[in-house]
């Protein structure tokens, strides 16, 4: 879990189609429906589909401080390596990296970060919506890390959805469970010495 006091700055790459800034916007606002504070920046090519994606997320109890544009993050959900690698540029040493072992191998990662690979796209094929891999990896995310409930989660998920996508709600609350299920069984790789 990590400490209610501080900011947690969160970074999502991966390529468009993943869902990459729905899954950041649902972050930012179960945040702030919890009472805390969330800013929320989005960085996508023009392609509607497979180019560069990237949502920035960051979380604090108080006004924050930083600006939702990072320099560096204390964490990194990598959905694709295609235009990040496996380690993000950003993320500082010691930060919490969740990789989609369905295409992202997190043994490349190397050492320095606490590292966690969860099959998100074979699991969202499993449930039979492979689009839902995203909510997969936040919830496994949140799981880990404990920022909002899982309830939040999904309630902020159930908001955003526009009234043509609202057919999706039940499948997507579905992948956040099953990425918060997923989590209780993932091992950490590279943990960093404090």
């Amino acid at each position: 879990m990590l400490d209610s006091t501080s900011e947690h700055e969160l970074l999502i790459l991966g390529i468009g189609g993943q869902g990459i800034q729905l899954i950041g916007k649902t972050l930012a606002q179960a945040a702030t429906s919890s009472g805390r504070h969330a800013m929320l920046a989005a960085e996508y090519g023009g392609e509607m589909r497979g180019g560069p994606s990237q949502a920035t997320v960051v979380i604090g109890e108080r006004p924050l401080r930083s600006l939702p544009i990072l320099a560096s993050a204390g964490s990194a959900i990598v959905m694709h390596d295609r235009f990040c690698g496996v380690v993000p540029e950003r993320l500082r040493a010691g930060g919490l990296l969740v990789v989609n072992s369905s295409i992202v191998d997190p043994a490349a990662a190397g050492d320095g970060y606490r590292v966690g690979g969860l099959p998100a796209t074979d699991i969202a094929r499993e449930l039979g919506k492979p689009q839902t891999a995203g909510f997969i990896m936040l919830g496994a995310f949140n799981a880990l890390t404990g920022l909002v409930t899982h309830e939040q989660l999904v309630d902020a998920m159930r908001s955003l959805l526009p009234p043509y996508r609202i057919e999706h709600a039940d499948s997507n609350a579905a992948a956040l469970l099953a990425g918060s299920d997923a989590a209780r069984d993932l091992e950490l790789s590279g943990t960093v010495a404090a």
